[in-house]
């Protein structure tokens, strides 16, 4: 059983999240809380394995309650977000933190909003909270000139620290690099406008269209939409609609197939901390197409569920701590190493 602390300022959105996860045999609602203060204070008492967390409160706000929380006792955090761009913004800055994993905030009654809150504190109560650890290390040590490749990206839970460590090591003239996250669509511009800060490579959200140059990050709109690459001697990106593929829109495994068929052995595949398996079959074909293939290793997954499935099934050439992977990548897109 999996004891649940609910932190929410609004009464009415602490019983309707408390009455969604209450409706799940698994979990219990050991607790609730109207601001920081009380949530610090309830833990304590009641020790919860996991928090959900609202982001904006009285007396303390949300992110700056996570920042002490993971840093004096880190433990499994589900941020409750509004739509607002403050709101989106605040979500991000909670999962470059730690927090596990985000949802929007249900209206009304928005029965499958309910039911995903339940479904991603299960999730986080599974997962491996571990803070963020930053770039010490320059970047300027090695000459880089890009080679012919193209980098494909995929993650899902712990996702959002886990590329903020990844893409923060490519340089400015890094190999054009595409990923799908999974993440709301409400999240996906504002995700990649923070990865661009962090980034100094320019990483912008993908276009359908946009063609695939040296120095650019193209990260996938979230919702019903599948990115994709195309293209022979020019490749490009295409961002089109679609149901979901191995469970997900964008889906991962079509990314990886798509590089596949069209990169071949000029692709390079990385797949990141996440729960299930989407990007395992595709990967596979990576790595059968000729293309190198890297994978998280579950020492430092926050979700050792999609890296996982992929070195079960074959696809994962080498598996590699997070702070190791974007050096691994930096080497593999080097044409000064290929000298």
């Amino acid at each position: 059983m999996t004891r649940v602390l609910v932190v929410d300022d609004s009464a009415v959105m602490r019983q309707l999240i408390g009455a969604a996860l209450a409706a799940d045999p698994e979990l219990e609602v050991v607790g609730e809380a109207s601001d920081p203060l009380q949530a610090r204070e309830a833990i304590k008492a009641l020790n919860p394995d996991v928090i959900t967390l609202d982001v904006e409160m009285p007396n303390m706000n949300g992110i700056d309650f996570l920042e002490r929380l993971m840093r004096l006792r880190p433990m499994p955090v589900v941020m409750v977000s509004t739509l607002t761009a403050r709101g989106t913004e605040a979500t991000l800055a909670a999962l470059e933190l730690g927090a596990v994993d985000c949802i929007e905030k249900p209206r009304g009654s928005d029965a499958d909003g309910f039911r995903r809150i339940a479904e991603k504190v299960k999730t986080a109560a599974r997962a491996r909270v571990r803070q963020r650890v930053q770039r010490t290390e320059p970047l300027d040590g090695d000459l880089f000139t890009p080679a012919d490749r193209i980098v494909a990206i995929g993650s899902s839970t712990g996702g959002v620290e886990a590329l903020l460590t990844l893409i923060e090591h490519l340089p400015a003239n890094c190999a054009p690099t595409v990923i799908t996250q999974h993440m709301p669509a409400t999240f996906t511009k504002s995700f990649a406008d923070r990865l661009n800060r962090a980034c100094p490579a320019q990483v912008s959200e993908a276009r359908d269209g946009d063609s695939l140059v040296p120095g650019r990050v193209y990260v996938a709109p979230g919702g019903d939409r599948h990115l994709e690459v195309e293209g022979t001697t020019q490749f490009r990106c295409r961002v089109r609609e679609g149901a979901p593929v191995s469970g997900h829109c964008p889906s991962v495994d079509v990314l990886f197939n798509s590089v596949a068929r069209t990169a071949k052995d000029r692709g390079v595949g990385v797949i990141l901390t996440g729960m299930g398996r989407d990007g395992a079959n595709g990967m596979l074909a990576m790595r059968q197409a000729g293309a190198h293939t890297l994978g998280q290793d579950e020492a430092t997954c926050v979700v050792y569920g999609m890296p996982r499935a992929a070195y079960e099934l074959g696809a994962v050439e080498r598996q590699l701590p997070l702070e190791k992977l974007g050096p691994a990548v930096r080497k593999l897109t080097n044409k000064e190493m290929e000298r």
